[in-house]
């Protein structure tokens, strides 16, 4: 299982550098951090187990988080009460996105910042996305609201982009009247 001493912390350069395609068929190794990464992600946000294991609460996680420099994430969603829907995402690209721009009420978070952090993240509010699964099919969906959100910030990870660099430095809540907070 990962652990929290596993996940790069955000002074780590390889955080900034940008992933390359995963080719097919899936290297084992790629499918053990995707294995690793939904056990690890769904313990988390079982407050029991995250206690027991140490564990950050945490919906997403990159590969490139854990030290792998592959297009690949995996989010997972808890739509009710100790239930769980997993994401896996391989060589996403994102198709088209919503006018309409939303951010989280209480800030975001990362699994790779171990601070609080002041300011909101704007996101689209609604996002079409192609990527591929574990066998090598491709894929459409269309995401809104938190998984939309979820997304596009393990998206930003495969692109060397961190959730604090969307903040504006200068007035971390610009715009906010503009936006819709989930």
């Amino acid at each position: 299982m990962i652990r929290t001493k596993d996940i790069l912390d955000e002074k780590d350069k390889r955080l900034r550098q940008k992933s390359n395609n995963v080719t097919f068929p899936l290297d084992d190794k790629y499918k053990k951090f995707i294995d690793d990464a939904i056990q690890m992600l769904t313990l988390s946000q079982i407050e029991e187990e995250a206690e027991k294991y140490n564990l950050r609460p945490g919906m997403g996680l990159s590969a490139i988080q854990v030290g792998i420099n592959k297009r690949i994430f995996v989010i997972v969603y808890e739509y009710e009460e100790g239930k769980f829907e997993n994401y896996i995402f391989i060589n996403p690209e994102i198709v088209s996105q919503s006018q309409e721009m939303i951010y989280v009420d209480g800030g975001e978070g990362c699994l790779s910042i171990n601070r609080e952090v002041e300011g909101i993240v704007p996101r689209c509010a609604r996002i079409n996305v192609e990527y591929y699964d574990i066998d090598g099919n491709r894929h459409e969906m269309r995401l809104r609201e938190e998984l939309s959100i979820a997304f596009q910030h393990e998206y930003d990870h495969l692109n060397g982009i961190l959730f604090i660099d969307r903040i504006d430095k200068n007035n971390p809540y610009k715009n906010q009247n503009n936006m819709r907070a989930i």
